[in-house]
């Protein structure tokens, strides 16, 4: 019985985490290599996932700027930034916590 729910509960892992990979954001490297400056914020998201936070919102100079934010999960220390001007992708960039940098040493 025991077996039967392991394999169950195995399973239905497994076919949640192959059948929606968006729900997670994703920053390995393959992902991240099919980036392009004046990506769209929808583009960037159908390669990422749908797991940001809106870091920033502003205008500069009429123009507006987003700017969202992924963890780089299992790697809590890291984050990466897409900064968007007139929802076009104009950087990104990685950032490490206060108090991470030094972690190793």
């Amino acid at each position: 019985m025991m077996r039967s729910q392991l394999f169950f509960a195995f399973g239905f892992i497994l076919i949640i985490s192959s059948c929606s990979p968006h729900l997670f954001s994703s920053l390995r490297s393959n992902n991240m290599n099919q980036l392009e400056l004046g990506m769209s914020k929808e583009q960037v998201t159908d390669v990422l996932g749908i797991n940001y936070t809106i870091a920033e919102k502003r205008m500069e100079n009429g123009i507006p700027v987003e700017v969202l934010s992924y963890r780089n999960f299992p790697n809590d220390d890291e984050f990466y930034l897409f900064v968007f001007k007139n929802n076009e992708l104009e950087e990104w960039y990685r950032e490490l916590l206060p108090g991470f940098e030094n972690r190793d040493n």
